[in-house]
């Protein structure tokens, strides 16, 4: 038996299935014609070699591990611009694995446990995405520009120990070096799908697009100013300037929110500048101005976020963060301040609602109602969703049309069923899928709705327990917006529902890392950990939270019977009780969506710990 040292890459087709029921000959088509424009000519251009082919994928070798990362990324930037022309019901997106490691050799074939972590790695990357194990990373990080972040060590299937993940950082990668590999320039962030820049009369800004549908006039528009340098080391000014250039790239992907590019907000870099001037030049909303002082292993990020039409603070924050890797430093503080800005339910969002409430109701707008009506989702309560199902209802009385309204609504129904606050549970998940549908019809969506609607469909696919469409429905929502904390925080549970319980846990990370106080993202921690049968570890993880939903008390209930705490899990079923009298095993059957067998073992602890029956 010959064994070899090889870097593997592992490429496989999102939403394979969906593509091929919908146009299978034309699907084929694109696929060949992919295959043999890109795939083929790439991969022999960076010296490797494709050993096997798939139906919705591929697998290659390289000699080279450098070849082979660099080969993934002008894969995802070739698809990006193949992709630009295409309508995006057509389009092909792809997710990549690479793996460093030992291989069996037969024939002309491999096999063995690096070409199975390659194809693991494929597996958890989003759609558009690139995952590399640590062997990976640390290989090539000082030979490549490309910046990794580390997702965490994971254990994967089958394998004994952890593996090390790591995401390349697609965003602001500069051109593949040393060789010319295209004719053509490829925008840097154009990762995954289209990017439009639209540039605004008078105002000298652009906005980041990402979807490629026209934006709404309604969203946030901010300018990031070049933090300053504090320390002590003038020479240290890359380090601020690599921030600001992170945050910008982070911010330019959410989708509802403008942000102006580099060029025009560094012009003010060093100036003493009044930040109402700057918003009034650059027609901007808001401002994020900040200071970075690092010292040895020690950084200091102070961000701030101001109006600029008023110059009052909005929101500021210090950051600290220690360590020998400044771009891993670099990295894990720009993902806080980004999540604390743009996230569903970060800084922006919340200084907007006070905007909204200001007006009176005969000015409202359909954005006002959404922010209003979120304003009152965002409390997670009976009540709140009560005052945002009447907000809501008004707001599509007067825009029938609203695909922005319509999916709010879809959200509040699939939100009142699964926790047991439905006046109709059975009439509000039906609606869930057919709200999905009516607000994706449009031909006209936002960068916003064109998220949500993914967002919504994955809940909607949870009700109809298809957990495999849900998966890619909610990975197309993230890859929209990858840095919606707590969008990504509470998708866990799609995740979870679809069997991949690493990937869940790591979304639900995600999400508790950039908003930390979220008892919602702590709830939804607990409960994948449940689904997979870690049950220590989801009572770990809700010790924090209050009784404010039913259903944590029975998700403890579940955890306590497996841990063989039968009085505590009888204790915490007679609490659930006192919170809604009217709960049934049989009604947490119909508003639960995981597999069978799990479902079943759950109905089945439940009533052991004295829940009803029916």
């Amino acid at each position: 038996m010959d064994r070899k040292l090889a870097a593997i890459l592992a490429a496989d087709v999102v939403g394979y299935s969906t593509l091929m029921e919908q146009d299978e000959q034309g699907t084929f088509e694109r696929l060949r014609a992919g295959r043999k424009e890109l795939f083929e000519p790439e991969i022999a251009r960076h010296h490797g070699r494709i050993f096997k082919l798939m139906g919705d994928g591929l697998l290659a070798e390289f000699a080279s591990v450098v070849d082979a990362v660099e080969c993934a990324v002008a894969l995802q930037r070739g698809l990006a611009e193949r992709n630009t022309a295409v309508p995006e019901d057509e389009r092909i997106n792809v997710r990549i694995g690479v793996n460093l490691g030992e291989v069996i050799v037969e024939g002309d074939d491999f096999y063995g446990e690096g070409v199975n972590i390659a194809a693991r790695l494929e597996q958890m990357a989003e759609p558009g995405g690139v995952y590399v194990s640590g062997k990976v990373a640390k290989e090539v990080e000082k030979k490549l520009s490309f910046g990794f972040e580390p997702m965490g060590e994971h254990l994967l299937k089958n394998m004994d120990e952890p593996v090390p993940v790591y995401r390349i950082k697609l965003l602001g990668v500069p051109k593949i070096r040393g060789r010319a590999r295209h004719k053509k320039s490829y925008l840097p962030w154009a990762a995954a799908s289209a990017v439009a820049l639209l540039a605004f009369a008078g105002g000298g800004w652009f906005y980041f697009n990402l979807s490629g549908a026209p934006a709404t006039t309604n969203v946030p528009s901010i300018a990031v100013l070049a933090f300053d340098n504090m320390s002590d080391d003038p020479n240290l000014g890359y380090f601020s300037d690599g921030v600001s250039e992170d945050i910008i790239a982070g911010l330019a992907r959410a989708p509802d929110l403008s942000v102006i590019a580099r060029n025009s907000s560094f012009a003010y870099k060093g100036k003493q500048t009044d930040v109402r001037q700057i918003g009034k030049e650059l027609n901007v909303s808001y401002v994020l101005e900040g200071s970075v002082r690092k010292h040895a292993d020690q950084v200091r990020i102070v961000a701030q976020l101001i109006n600029a039409k008023t110059g009052s603070h909005v929101w500021a924050e210090r950051f600290d963060q220690s360590g020998n890797n400044p771009m891993a430093l670099q990295d894990a503080i720009t993902e806080r301040i980004v999540g604390a800005i743009s996230s569903d339910t970060g800084q922006l969002k919340r200084s907007r609602y006070s905007e909204a409430w200001s007006k009176d109701a005969a000015s409202l707008e359909e954005y006002d109602y959404y922010l209003r009506g979120h304003d009152k989702f965002m409390q997670y309560t009976p009540e709140g969703m009560e005052e945002a199902y009447k907000i809501w209802t008004e707001g599509m009385a007067k825009f029938p049309d609203s695909a922005l309204l319509k999916l709010k609504m879809g959200f509040l129904r699939y939100v009142r069923a699964i926790n047991s606050w439905s006046p109709d549970t059975e009439e509000d998940l039906r609606l869930v899928g057919e709200l999905a549908k009516q607000g994706m019809s449009s031909n006209n969506l936002s960068p916003l709705e064109r998220k949500m609607g993914h967002w919504l469909l994955a809940y909607a696919n949870l009700v109809e327990r298809d957990f495999k469409n849900a998966l890619r429905e909610a990975e197309a929502a993230i890859a929209l917006a990858p840095n919606d904390a707590s969008m990504i925080g509470v998708l866990a549970e799609v995740a979870a529902s679809a069997g991949d319980i690493d990937k869940a846990v790591s979304w639900a990370d995600f999400g508790i890392r950039n908003d930390p106080a979220s008892e919602v993202l702590s709830f939804t921690k607990g409960w994948v950990l449940t689904v997979g049968g870690k049950y220590q570890e989801s009572d770990e993880a809700m010790k924090p939270l209050g009784d404010w939903s039913a259903s944590i008390p029975l998700v403890r209930s579940i955890n306590a019977v497996n841990l063989g705490k039968i009085d505590e899990a009888k204790s915490q079923t007679k609490k659930a009780l006192e919170l809604d009298p009217s709960l049934t095993a049989e009604e947490w059957r119909t508003s639960t969506f995981v597999d069978d067998d799990v479902l079943d073992r759950q109905v089945s602890d439940l009533i052991k710990a004295g829940l009803p029956e029916k």
